[in-house]
């Protein structure tokens, strides 16, 4: 069993098999629910995208400002006593082994890519719980890097997200797909686009719908400013209206 919720909240419990099916949505707004999708690399990025959560593996000497979350995720699979293949394995200390997209792409039917996607939909549970664990980890990383006169907001505006029926899967969701919202280096002149900056601005008292249609508005105007910020070369409008679509499924119906 994985638990979702505030530490000073009553926790939501989740079994095995809600987190599946929370790791399951988020596979689908990721890359459809494919087993193709599972290894990707986006036009116009330096890093592969991996499992269901499109979790960030950056070549050897490169980094970017996003959050590498492939190497934790492979830890997580070997506490678990899970078999991690040698084109991981090798390469875990270094990096993907594919230094660009151009390679990445040509190598798809490749024995190694073969065999990392074959890992990857072996492991969708795994993964799931990995997801639901992010989640937990990052409530204590968002009150640690607020103002203090913030903190007790953002606890009880998760806590207001995480009681409501779709509230688990909303948090688990976003946090993967835009992050904590901690990193300095995630940040457009100076105006971050993760969970903490969703949370900050939030200020509702009521649970249910209302508490998960206030997060939905307010996951979309960060987003929505965060293309607004974004460096012109990186052309981040043409997934606004996707991420702005993502978002409404957070909504209760």
């Amino acid at each position: 069993m994985v638990l979702c919720a505030g530490t000073h909240a009553a926790q939501v419990n989740l079994s095995s098999a809600e987190a599946l099916e929370i790791g399951k949505r988020v596979w689908r707004n990721e890359c459809a629910g494919t087993v193709a999708g599972l290894t990707s690399w986006n036009a116009g990025e330096n890093f592969a995208s991996l499992g269901i959560g499109h979790f960030i593996w950056y070549p050897q000497g490169i980094r970017g400002p996003f959050e590498e979350s492939f190497p934790a995720f492979i830890s997580f699979a070997e506490a678990r006593n899970a078999y991690v293949p040698d084109v991981v394995r090798k390469n875990r200390s270094t990096g993907c082994p594919w230094p660009s997209r151009t390679e990445f792409t040509s190598a798809a039917q490749k024995a190694e890519m073969k065999q990392l996607r074959r890992f990857l939909a072996d492991t969708i549970a795994l993964q799931a719980d990995f997801l639901v664990q992010r989640l937990q980890q990052s409530l204590p990383k968002m009150l640690a890097a607020a103002p203090t006169g913030d903190r007790a907001n953002i606890q009880r505006q998760f806590d207001r997200v995480a009681g409501t029926p779709h509230g688990c899967y909303a948090l688990v969701d976003y946090v993967n797909f835009k992050g904590e919202g901690v990193l300095e280096t995630e940040r457009y002149h100076g105006r971050g686009w993760g969970l903490l900056q969703v949370l900050v601005g939030m200020s509702g008292t009521t649970g249910g719908s209302s508490a998960t249609r206030e997060y939905a508005e307010w996951a979309r105007k960060v987003l929505s400013e965060r293309v607004k910020n974004s460096p012109a070369e990186r052309g981040e409008s043409r997934w606004l209206a996707g991420w702005l679509s993502r978002v409404n499924s957070y909504i209760e119906a």
